[in-house]
């Protein structure tokens, strides 16, 4: 059994967040199966349960610092990996709707094991690539809020995510310390995709040496309809 008092501290004092028993348990089954299944396929690279703690969850919960409400918003995870930070989020806040995407089968799996044993009646899994699901009448412009950890630099993560963004929702990127240079570089696509950039966020947490950043973008125009291009040509055409 992980000590996650430090874990429920940190969450309180650093982002407002109170956690309850039995979320703090949610938590400690998610390290369990994320070990578990990480044994068998590659989920993640962290091992150690403090630093998953830290790393993976309060991590994703930095989210709620540029969202003072989170209750009844239906939120889309893009390359949402082994859950991170979508599966976070539904714990911590039951209220809102979370859909995590990505296009590797197997890590959704996971994902659907997890969100049962867990409990998590506000956790789906979408099986596609951003492309795909930008263009689809039931996903283009239909989530509030749009997150994306360590998927792709920002101008091919926008075409990615604004796509999918309802107009006056806002996509969050998840950066490090490229974040500045990064929306820099992002200028035109924002531009391009019916967005506006809000505010780069610095959040710091403990125990790590540098700093990272929440780039929120807020969608202020419907994206054109020629948007996002077909699979593929965003990663290799980027909107410079």
């Amino acid at each position: 059994m992980i000590d996650w008092s430090p874990f429920a501290t940190y969450a309180a004092a650093l982002l407002d967040i109170e956690l309850s028993d039995e979320q703090l348990l949610q938590f400690e089954r998610l390290t369990q199966l994320l070990l578990t299944w990480n044994e068998r396929m590659n989920l993640t690279a962290i091992t150690d349960p403090g630093e998953i703690a830290i790393k993976h969850y309060l991590d994703a919960l930095t989210l709620k610092r540029v969202l003072p409400q989170v209750d009844g918003l239906h939120l889309i995870d893009v390359g949402a990996g082994a859950g991170f930070p979508g599966l976070p989020m539904a714990i911590a806040f039951p209220q809102m709707r979370a859909t995590l995407m990505d296009s590797t089968a197997k890590k959704l799996h996971f994902i659907d094991h997890a969100a049962e044993s867990l409990g998590l009646d506000n956790v789906r899994t979408l099986h596609a690539r951003a492309e795909d699901a930008g263009r689809e009448r039931f996903h283009r412009q239909a989530y509030d809020i749009v997150v994306a950890r360590a998927v792709a630099r920002l101008p091919v993560l926008l075409e990615y995510s604004l796509p999918l963004c309802k107009l006056g929702g806002q996509v969050i990127a998840m950066k490090g310390a490229a974040a500045f240079d990064e929306s820099n570089a992002a200028a035109k696509a924002i531009d391009a995709l019916g967005g506006e950039l809000f505010a780069i966020e610095e959040v710091r947490l403990p125990t790590l040496d540098h700093p990272r950043y929440l780039i929120v973008i807020d969608k202020i125009k419907a994206t054109p309809k020629r948007y996002p291009r077909k699979a593929g040509t965003p990663s290799r055409q980027p909107l410079l």
